[in-house]
């Protein structure tokens, strides 16, 4: 589960899973959905692969938002299924999408950067949650 709350001149993710690797995969949902505004809109026709290395919960978070950005902010690709597996020595990733289309797709906001401000992870009695705020 994610929330999407407005944050001075950007925007932050709330999110709430019971496993890391699903916190992460709901992470990119959300970046998504800040992007896109209704991801329903994207065919999942291509799949994208991701490595991302390291061992701290929050680094992996930022690092993996910052990743699904690029492909969206270099190649044009709009994503929305994501699967996620974290293991020692960082993560592996997938996703699903198609590149962007204006006769198709249409964009909410802007996203700029993955920023460190207000950034955290952490495990709780029911699973992990996080915060991560993106500059628009």
């Amino acid at each position: 589960m994610h929330e999407v709350f407005e944050h001075t001149a950007d925007l932050g993710l709330r999110i709430t899973a019971p496993t890391l690797d699903l916190l992460l995969a709901e992470a990119g949902v959300g970046l998504f959905e800040i992007i896109a505004g209704d991801i329903a809109q994207i065919r999942p026709h291509v799949e994208r692969s991701f490595e991302v290395a390291g061992t701290d919960p929050a680094w992996l978070l930022l690092d993996w938002t910052a990743e699904l950005l690029a492909a969206f902010t270099v190649e044009g690709m709009l994503l929305r299924e994501f699967a996620v597996t974290v293991h020692p020595a960082g993560l592996t990733g997938s996703a699903h999408g198609e590149p962007y289309d204006p006769a198709i797709h249409t964009l909410a906001h802007e996203v700029k950067a993955i920023t460190q401000h207000e950034l955290c992870v952490r495990q709780t009695a029911t699973g992990w949650e996080a915060t991560l705020i993106v500059d628009i």
